[in-house]
């Protein structure tokens, strides 16, 4: 870290050094991570619990595990925890246990009325200073640096002159609020860290132990890996179809990427395009249904909309996106020549399926449960239940009990980075509700924009690509639905387009220069420079920066409408997305000249758009364009006769 500069993005994404408890540390945190597990799935499912009390457990029980398997530094031992580490570990584990035993009376004071004890105090610090190192060692500088610039802006933002002011904080009104709420530390992020999105980790994990991840990539390989760019298309489905169950950009690459990408690099694509291949079809599982990720059960508990109204929603536009992610690798692979995979390398679609067809039931049980209208949890649990009585009809793929314990483990494990994000995005909407600042901003904004709903959403999508800078997605969407939320309101932008919207970009951080995430996980496979990986997956994945301002626009495409006007929309957005793709990528059957490609790119650009008459102009544009590359392709054959 120290040749790290301040300016290099590795400093804002670089986190502490990731360690798996092995030998006598796995004696104990193991069975720590496996009981935090059936914790969370007895409260979820049996005992009913006040909110404040099942996240302070659960946090405080997650964090204490954090700060032994997650080092300090990069430097930091793979796999002994220093005693600084036991200590904050220690630390944790004692508020959890205070804050156990204090829980009914906690639950029941009311806040800023009732006096804190020493000890509450006390605790209160304690729990805040944690969860800032926690983060910092989870998620790195960037939302490190924001908390604290928010945390400083409650404590001084009283001296502050014209709209930025705010009334007097003192630190126990802010330790008050922070810890011994459901607005702050405790709040809805980190209750949906502790609920939902626990669930649907322990699904995915659960589907991953069971092999339904090698069953996604043959199926993959068996319908698509023959044709042109084979591999690359493989990449894109697999990855899809994993990622819209485990709902995280870096797993899926990490889980998927380690196959795809090195079968692509030894059939010819360049390593930096290998990874962007990847990084694009890994980061469209966050807004692909059923599953989508953390922010959507955000979003659903922010918002108040049923997830199940927000993951049907949410459908046609991660299509949509996947077709231009697939038509552009499509379009590249043709024009280079880029050949499939050597047919001793597809197995048979008949055998894939009779091997691992019956994994297609637990997605099946998924969406039946989500439309019968249970909770995202009881979903998840159905899910994941129904997984595990798959595995059992084959031995190769059977969970049994040792199976089963590690599972509870590894959910545990991957949630640290996920309940550390959370925490911290209390802090800060905390912080915003105390202050006043979120209502501030949405006025300044709609003065600047002069209440015009497009430049609002230009900005909005800035503001929340800027805020995912090294933070990951929940928290970044979190923080622009505070700020712009209220914005959306006064602009009468409905509800679910206008979080759906934030959603995607918010999504779309994860591959965004110059700290992308998911791009420095693939760089690791790839052996290639995350920066040149970001920039050529954002290319890929430009459908995600046009389509949210469609469904804004055009509601029809989230389902809301007729369902004619819905089957046009999608028809001509499908259309557009494919048009763009090749423009994209210079197939020279639509545009063989630079002025053809720009011609055909704007045709493209107008027919997604809802308004009837610039549909029509894209139409005419489009057609212009391949009509005269084939005009001087007829023309060139007829010089050459």
């Amino acid at each position: 870290m120290a040749s790290v500069r301040f300016w290099d993005p590795q400093l804002w994404i670089s986190v502490g050094v990731s360690r798996r408890p092995k030998g006598r540390l796995a004696w104990v945190v193991t069975p720590l991570a496996v009981a935090l597990a059936v914790y969370v799935i007895v409260a979820a499912t049996v005992v009913i619990m006040a909110p404040w009390a099942l996240v302070a457990v659960f946090l405080t029980g997650i964090i204490a595990i954090a700060f032994l398997t997650v080092g300090a530094t990069p430097r930091s031992h793979p796999e002994h925890p220093s005693l600084i580490d036991y200590a904050l570990s220690l630390a944790s584990f004692a508020t959890g246990v205070y804050f156990f035993i204090q829980a009914p009376e906690i639950v029941d004071r009311i806040s800023l009325l009732s006096p804190l004890s020493e000890w509450d105090l006390f605790f209160g610090v304690l729990t805040v200073l944690l969860t800032l190192e926690i983060t910092r060692r989870t998620t790195g500088a960037g939302l490190t640096a924001v908390v604290l610039i928010f945390i400083a802006y409650n404590f001084f933002g009283h001296l502050l002159g014209g709209v930025l002011q705010h009334g007097y904080i003192d630190w126990v009104h802010f330790i008050d609020i922070m810890v011994y709420t459901t607005d702050g530390i405790m709040g809805l992020p980190a209750r949906v860290a502790a609920t939902y999105a626990f669930m649907f980790v322990l699904f995915g994990v659960v589907l991953y132990a069971a092999k339904g991840a090698d069953f996604f990539y043959d199926f993959a390989a068996s319908i698509s890996g023959g044709r042109a760019g084979g591999p690359a298309k493989v990449a894109v489905i697999s990855s899809g179809m994993y990622g819209m169950i485990s709902g995280s950009p870096t797993a899926d690459v990490v889980t998927t990427g380690s196959v795809t990408i090195p079968v692509m690099k030894r059939l010819g694509y360049k390593p930096e395009v290998a990874g962007a291949i990847e990084v694009a079809a890994s980061t469209g599982g966050s807004i692909m249904p059923p599953v989508m990720g953390s922010a959507a059960f955000i979003m659903a508990e922010y918002t108040g909309i049923e997830y199940r109204d927000i993951a049907v929603a949410a459908l046609l536009p991660a299509i949509l996106y996947y077709i231009c992610v697939y038509s552009q690798v499509h379009f590249r692979a043709v024009r280079l020549g880029m050949a499939g995979l050597d047919p001793t390398q597809i197995p048979a679609l008949l055998s894939t399926l009779k091997k691992g067809g019956l994994f297609f039931v637990p997605l099946v049980v998924l969406v039946a449960a989500l439309l019968y209208g249970y909770t995202p949890t009881m979903v998840a649990i159905y899910g994941a239940v129904a997984v595990i009585i798959v595995s059992w009809l084959q031995r190769r793929t059977r969970l049994g009990p040792l199976d089963l314990w590690h599972v509870l483990a590894d959910t545990t494990y991957r949630m640290v980075p996920v309940a550390g994000a959370t925490a911290a995005a209390g802090l800060v909407i905390a912080g915003l509700t105390m202050t006043g600042l979120a209502a501030k901003f949405a006025h300044v904004i709609y003065a600047l924009t002069e209440a015009n709903q497009l430049m609002a959403l230009v900005i909005g999508a800035l503001l929340t690509i800027v805020l995912g800078l090294g933070m990951p997605t929940p928290a970044a969407y979190i923080l622009a639905a505070v700020l712009m939320g209220p914005l959306m309101t006064q602009l009468h932008i409905d509800l679910l387009p206008g979080h759906l919207f934030l959603l995607y970009f918010a999504v779309m951080s994860a591959v965004t220069p110059p700290v992308a995430v998911a791009a420095y996980a693939a760089s690791a496979i790839a052996e290639a420079n995350p920066m040149a990986i970001a920039g050529h997956a954002v290319k890929l994945c430009l459908a995600a920066f046009v389509v949210p301002f469609v469904f804004v626009f055009g509601p029809e495409l989230l389902w809301q409408g007729p369902l004619w006007k819905t089957a046009i929309t999608f028809g001509t957005a499908a259309a557009a997305l494919i048009i763009l793709a090749g423009a994209i990528e210079n197939y020279g059957r639509w545009a063989d000249t630079g002025w053809t490609r720009i011609v055909l790119a704007a045709g493209a650009l107008c027919m997604l758009t809802p308004i009837m008459w610039l549909t029509g102009i894209g139409i005419i544009l489009v057609a212009f364009a391949i009509g005269a590359t084939r005009w001087r392709e007829r023309l060139a054959v007829r010089r050459a006769a």
